[in-house]
């Protein structure tokens, strides 16, 4: 069997136990498209946005990049976040990181992993921004924690200043930004507590 078939036997298996679960539940995936959160979060494989937080298809809208990364210049994740916020109307807006990320963990050592060295610079400035906080922390493991942390903290930051979610705040729409993180050992998310909305933005 080859790779390919075996994603298709997977999604026909798939699809036949949603549908006895819940009889309508394609015909009203097919009506609309209602979700309340933006998830922002690493294409890491580890890590699929609606399963680890126990949502159905529909209540997720997903945007993945390589470290979770938000730019100002990224018109790829700046177009979902503009079509989530101004026409799906979400209310919340997660960004998601998880501990062990490679990508982080190659920007912290200075590794070089290829292209992606250009796309995980914003990272290196993350630890450069926080460099007395990291040199702290002599253990490895630990420190590359606290720099995983710290990236999702920056990016809820970045993700606050861009246009598309000032423009909803500007307006009065019902918006919170959020940055969790997730823990790969164990399954749990972890709330950074730097939940942004329109009453505690500071500008």
């Amino acid at each position: 069997m080859s790779e390919i078939q075996q994603l298709l036997d997977g999604n026909r298996t798939w699809a036949r136990s949603m549908t006895a679960q819940d009889a309508d539940f394609f015909r009203r995936m097919s009506r609309q498209q209602a979700p309340e959160y933006l998830w922002i979060g690493c294409s890491d494989s580890r890590v699929p946005a609606n399963t680890i937080v126990g949502l159905q298809p529909g209540d997720v809208f997903v945007h993945r990049n390589l470290a979770n990364l938000i730019k100002q210049a990224d018109m790829n994740c700046l177009s979902v976040m503009q079509f989530a916020i101004d026409v799906l109307k979400v209310r919340h807006v997660i960004v998601c990181g998880h501990y062990g990320c490679s990508g982080v963990k190659a920007a912290m050592v200075d590794d070089r992993v290829g292209l992606s060295d250009n796309w995980l610079a914003q990272i290196r400035s993350v630890c450069a921004k926080h460099v007395l906080d990291l040199e702290r922390v002599e253990e490895t493991d630990e420190r590359h924690r606290l720099l995983c942390e710290l990236n999702v903290i920056e990016q809820v930051t970045n993700a606050c200043e861009t246009t598309v979610v000032r423009d909803a705040w500007n307006r009065g729409q019902a918006l919170t930004v959020h940055g969790l993180i997730y823990g790969i050992e164990d399954g749990l998310l972890h709330d950074l507590g730097v939940s942004t909305s329109t009453s505690t933005r500071h500008w």
